[in-house]
């Protein structure tokens, strides 16, 4: 199960926070807070998961803190993309490779969507952000991965603002720095 799908840009600003389970706002805000540190403080050639911070592990909301539960959090899966961190906090019963795969259909999704979206796109449209991810996640379950559906979902719902024309390219992220200018690979 996932439970929170969090985007950051790299000063830590939240572009995106979707809580899946129940947690106080206090201890919303202050794991918003640590797990960004975390990420954004690791090697560009360490992997893209990382343990639950104690924090969220010491706050299940399961009636009995010695019972074991499918669906306590447990992973915190991320990746970067040129001025935007993807992050999804989930069970150990998700595929961590599974959730890589999820974040970047939902980044292509997004792609497609807005035509190069930059991280203005997500600031002024935040409801085309959270209807992508509710076409692809319903109550912490991945529903749909299928790029096409999810993109045409979306369309149908008529979500998608239109960006008025003679943009600057200022801040675009182009495929959100999925390629390089070389063609190479550029997201961790």
């Amino acid at each position: 199960m996932i439970n929170a799908v969090l985007v950051f840009n790299n000063n830590g600003q939240p572009r995106l926070t979707k809580f899946y389970t129940q947690l106080d706002t206090s201890v919303q805000q202050r794991l918003i807070s640590e797990i960004f540190t975390l990420v954004a403080n690791r090697p560009n050639s360490s992997c893209n998961f990382l343990p639950l911070p104690p924090l969220l592990a010491g706050s299940s909301t399961t009636p009995s803190p010695t019972a074991q539960h499918n669906d306590t959090p447990s992973l915190v899966t991320y990746r970067h993309y040129a001025t935007l961190y993807f992050i999804i906090i989930s069970t150990s019963t998700e595929s961590p490779l599974a959730l890589l795969d999820l974040i970047q259909v939902y980044v292509e999704a997004l792609d497609r969507l807005f035509e190069n979206v930059c991280e203005l796109d997500l600031i002024f449209n935040f409801e085309t952000l959270h209807a992508t991810l509710a076409e692809m996640i319903v109550g912490g379950v991945v529903v749909e991965t299928g790029l096409e559906r999810v993109v045409e979902g979306v369309k149908s719902q008529g979500r998608v603002a239109k960006r008025p024309t003679g943009d600057s390219g200022v801040g675009s992220l182009g495929r959100l720095g999925a390629l390089g200018r070389e063609g190479i690979w550029v997201g961790r």
